[in-house]
């Protein structure tokens, strides 16, 4: 009977293998039977070749007993790293949005060398759906024809396909049925569908599509090598991939799939650790949490196992290449500590360094216990007395205190890189994998066990042949007027059946995650879910799959190899991406382009807005990213013509016209339904005519705070209109009448809504601002959640008047300080306080996120902890504290998409107001930024972030008797008082301070 699994785990280094008796995994080995280590190779498949080989041999096992093989392999994000030429392909894009989307176009964000490889025609086609499923467009069959000519003609085979909220739509309808149109007029077309690589983020999700088109071709060639070797091997059983979530797929889905084997090695580590400690027995206690540090020689890799078995996954997005990509990887925390990490005594101070500099694979030759001359790690073990390998004799010079100052380091490395991955503050079980785990010595502060399970240097081996199968669903659904719990039910099922259809036992799949994530703005209960079934391998006829079959047949094993070595390639250099273009130059020489009082925008400059706006967001205004984009590419497609400038308010006429456009809706559906760039002119243009304006002369920005900071400048750049150097709130805020006229009584009517499609929607009257506010809402709901909004112009008398001034600049002063601060390691806080006055109110770790969606409104609040005394030399040392806090305390932060107020608390009870001593609250702002000084926006707080919470003091405007009402604690209906932070300080003007007037 067959009864044996092999699992292959390709590294930088080695390639492991290792063989399970799947019949006796109740055993104490866990039914490992054999587990061998060779040198990984340049083509990949001899060394898996060679692996397999020797585990076989070591094992006596028959190969007619082996029922599977399962490797995880890098092969294929090195081509993407490495931009090789030779092992990607040209990609078509062909986008199914109807008039959407055109704000930024494919390959936006792609380094040069990899769009220069992989660049081919984009196309934008009818088709595509609305956030509560109705059509943008019903597909075009002559649009559809005439783009496969055109993809004929321009000689690339490599097709991405992207539907606009494609996940939405379960079976991702538009993009299958245009699949199989454009096959029928060109079956040798290879076509990826965008719905099968990632969730909601059109650019994320495309990015991540392109990418696995264009390493389709090695992918193929990569599998029938693996299959060739498998016949080599005379093994007739079934071979799969592991795929980043820890799951596997079989070898023909791989080939269609690669981009989701990206990543597998770090999660095969954790499932094998996992197993081999007997977790999945039981081995646990409930309330307890995993976490997993694989040591070896160089680094030492952390991740948080769930519930499931499987690793916590990345938030957000994750780069590949310099690429970001949308699609499931494990959240995994990497330190310089390895068993070759150098120890160093400074001759001077006496000091011990450890790391994070290695000898690596040279341990063994360069180690002093080894005969060599660098002390190590390993070294300090051995001088402690916790191993006794290599030669103890010639340690003899490490004395006593060196070993100890090192050991003490050596644990409080461990100890950091684990409460930065903790997902709650439940007590720790650590599993101890890797060669170098060795180098535990000591008991760590809040891990109540720590086990190195058997095997455990072949843990990522032991989890490729252990790796079930799973079934995912993520998809949108519109809870309105349904029975949540069917849809709930019926999703479930559906998770199941797909586990169940990727070759998962029915018997044993069961529902392990379910993720429910409510869509701000969306009045229909638009919900996001995610669920993911996870079932052990099915039983086979150990039999190798007709699909893995037919990529075998016809290759000639010893040519599969040589082309491999053929295309064997070293790393390289990843060039920049063009959307990072701070990176490309001397942060402290730039200046920006200011001629007669003009400042001309460069690349440089909008990086460094971008950067300042999420400051400046506080917690809210959606993400900038996008605006960012748009913005570059009209830079980029202008010539640096000089279109897009910035002017100081005093330069209006008091009869002159301004008009603001603001992009009004739900982020949610910005990130998926991309603009069609036409939708503030169109609404800019509608209150015009309606305001009988003819003349325009300057754009206002709305809001500064989040992705509206950047706005005005596409309208200035359509227009031909300078941007006023400041805006109508000076920082972020949820709703229209947050905008000062309004504050002050002038009316916001007449406004315009407009979607791509040059839909229009008109408020003539109201009567009120906060009416005009829930009237043009619900004018944006029916036209898809997002849309250009402009509000009744403004002379230049009452733009003076009213405008919060030099807060572009602001946002530029804070973005250049935020990446000077980055590139030279100095302090983060100080450096924005240095252009823009302000406080640190507090530094801590999230320790607890609730969220709801009231009214529309993301509202919630996120609880902070101190940093324990050894975490202190990673917080601020600036003299711009906030004298009067205390760090010994809890500190909680609501927030309504921005955040409201922070106070301290009690950690029991913190939503207890009697419990609370509030410190700081709107209209002040408030931004909680990370590590590397960004701003997060509310909906990115989650458990373990270590975060300064920052305030600075709101405007004059905001501080009157009509501006607390509106945007003090009373607006949000708080009951509590404002209470002044400090002195209101202008920022600073980037127009007077570079100024070459000629």
């Amino acid at each position: 009977m067959a009864k044996y699994r092999i699992g292959v785990d390709v590294g930088g280094t080695n390639t492991d293998a290792a063989i399970i008796d799947i019949l006796n995994t109740d055993s104490p080995s866990r039914g490992v039977c054999a587990s061998v280590k060779t040198p990984t190779t340049p083509d990949v498949t001899s060394g898996i070749y060679t692996a397999i080989q020797n585990a076989l041999s070591q094992s006596h096992v028959e190969r007619n007993d082996v029922v599977s093989v399962a490797i995880g392999t890098t092969h294929f994000v090195n081509a993407v790293v490495q931009a090789d030429s030779n092992r990607l392909s040209r990609v078509a894009v062909v986008r199914l949005c109807g008039p959407f989307t055109r704000q930024v176009p494919p390959f936006a964000e792609f380094p040069s060398d990899l769009k220069e490889i992989m660049g081919g025609p984009v196309f934008y086609l009818e088709g595509g759906l609305e956030i509560d499923g109705r059509e943008i467009a019903p597909l075009d069959d002559g649009q559809i024809k005439s783009t496969v000519k055109e993809i004929q003609d321009a000689g690339v085979k490599m097709v991405a396909l992207v539907g606009v909220f494609s996940p939405l739509d379960h079976s991702g309808i538009h993009e299958e049925t245009c699949r199989k149109r454009m096959l029928e007029l060109d079956s040798s077309l290879s076509i990826v569908c965008s719905h099968s690589i990632g969730g909601v983020g059109l650019l994320e999700r495309e990015n991540a599509t392109i990418v696995n088109a264009s390493i389709l071709p090695l992918a193929k060639k990569t599998v029938r090598a693996f299959c060739a070797a498998m016949v080599k091997l005379e093994l007739q059983c079934t071979l799969y991939l592991t795929q980043n979530d820890g799951t596997l797929t079989d070898a023909g889905t791989a080939a269609e799939l690669p981009i989701k084997t990206f990543a597998s090695g770090p999660t095969n580590s954790m499932t094998g650790a996992a197993f081999l400690a007997s977790l999945d027995r039981g081995g646990k206690p409930s309330e307890q949490q995993v976490l997993v540090v694989d040591i070896g020689g160089t680094t030492s890799d952390v991740c948080a196992l769930l519930p499931s078995g499987f690793p916590r996954q990345a938030p957000n997005y994750v780069e590949v290449g310099g690429i970001r990509t949308a699609f499931s990887m494990p959240e995994v925390l990497s330190v310089g500590l390895g068993g070759g990490s150098r120890v160093s005594v400074d001759e001077q101070t006496g000091a011990v360094r450890v790391g994070p500099e290695s000898v690596g694979h040279y341990l063994t030759s360069k180690a002093m216990v080894f005969g060599g001359d660098v002390m190590t790690t390993t070294d300090i073990v051995v001088a402690s007395g916790k191993s006794d390998v290599g030669d103890k004799s010639n340690i003899s010079g490490i004395s006593v205190e060196i070993a100890r100052t090192a050991r003490a380091q050596i644990q409080r490395i461990l100890e950091r890189a684990i409460d930065g991955m903790k997902t709650s503050d439940q007590p720790v079980v650590l599993l101890l994998v890797g060669g170098g785990s060795i180098i535990y010595m000591d008991g760590l502060k809040g891990v109540a066990e720590c086990i190195i399970p058997p095997h455990h240097d072949s843990a990522n081996a032991v989890g490729a042949a252990i790796a079930k199968v799973a079934g995912e669903v993520d998809m949108i659904e519109l809870l309105e007027g349904k029975n949540e719990s069917e849809v709930l039910e019926a999703a479930k099922k559906r998770a199941i059946e797909a586990a169940v259809a990727r070759g998962a036992d029915r018997e044993d799949v069961k529902v392990v995650a379910i993720d429910k994530i409510p869509l701000s703005y969306a009045t229909n209960k638009a919900t996001r879910l995610v669920i993911k079934a996870v079932g052990k391998l099915a039983a086979s006829d150990g039999s190798i799959s007709q699909q893995t079959t037919d990529y075998s047949m016809g290759t000639d094993n010893e040519a599969a190899i040589e082309e491999h070595n053929r295309m064997a390639k070293s790393a390289s250099e990843t060039p920049q991406s063009p959307a990072k273009p701070s990176a490309q130059i001397d942060l402290d020489t730039y200046r920006p382009n200011v001629r007669n009082s003009t400042w001309y925008i460069s690349p440089v400059d909008l990086e460094y807005i971008a950067t300042g706006t999420g400051v400046l967001g506080t917690g809210g205004g959606g993400p900038s990213h996008l605006q960012f984009l748009e913005c570059l590419q009209n830079i980029y497609a202008s010539g640096y013509t000089g279109n897009m400038r910035v002017v100081e308010p005093s330069t209006l006429g008091d009869s002159d016209t301004c008009i603001t456009g603001l992009w009004f809706g739900a982020p949610s559906v910005s990130g998926e339904r991309i603009p069609a760039a036409t939708e503030l002119t169109t609404a800019i243009e509608n209150c015009l005519r309606i305001a009988g304006k003819t003349d325009l002369h300057a754009i206002v920005t709305g809001e500064i705070g989040g992705g509206n900071g950047l706005s005005a400048f596409s309208s200035s750049v359509t227009y031909d209109v300078p941007v006023l150097d400041g805006d109508l709130m000076g920082r972020a805020y949820p709703t229209l009448e947050h905008c000062t006229p309004y504050v002050y009584g002038l009316p916001a009517t007449p406004c315009a809504v407009a979607d791509g499609k040059n839909n229009v929607g008109l408020v003539l009257n109201a009567e009120s601002n906060r009416r005009a506010e829930t009237m043009a809402r619900s004018q944006c709901i029916d036209l898809g959640l997002m849309v250009g909004l402009s509000t009744a112009p403004l002379t230049g008398a009452e733009t003076k008047r009213y405008i919060i001034p030099n807060t572009i600049s602001q946002a530029w002063y804070i973005g250049r300080a935020v990446h000077r601060a980055r590139r030279s390691k100095s302090d983060m806080i100080q450096a924005i306080f240095d252009t823009s006055p302000g406080k640190l109110l507090y530094t801590g770790k999230i320790i607890d996120v609730k969220r709801d969606v009231s009214r529309g409104y993301t509202m919630g609040h996120c609880l902070l902890a101190p940093l324990g005394s050894d975490e202190q030399e990673t917080t601020s040392k600036s003299d711009a504290h906030d004298d009067g806090s205390d760090e010994s305390r809890y500190l909680i932060v609501p927030f309504q998409n921005e955040f409201l107020y922070a106070a301290y608390t009690d950690p029991q009870t913190p939503e207890d107001p009697s419990k609370q001593d509030v410190i700081c609250t709107v209209p002040d702002l408030i931004s909680l930024l990370g590590q590397d000084g960004a701003g997060l926006g509310s909906q990115e707080l989650r458990y373990g972030l270590r975060v300064n919470v920052i305030a600075m003091a709101a405007h004059p405007l905001w501080t009157t008797e009509a501006g607390l009402r509106v945007g003090g604690p009373k607006g949000f209906g708080l009951d509590m008082a404002w209470s002044k932070l400090g002195e209101y300080c202008e920022p600073m003007s980037v127009i007077r301070e570079f100024s070459r007037d000629i």
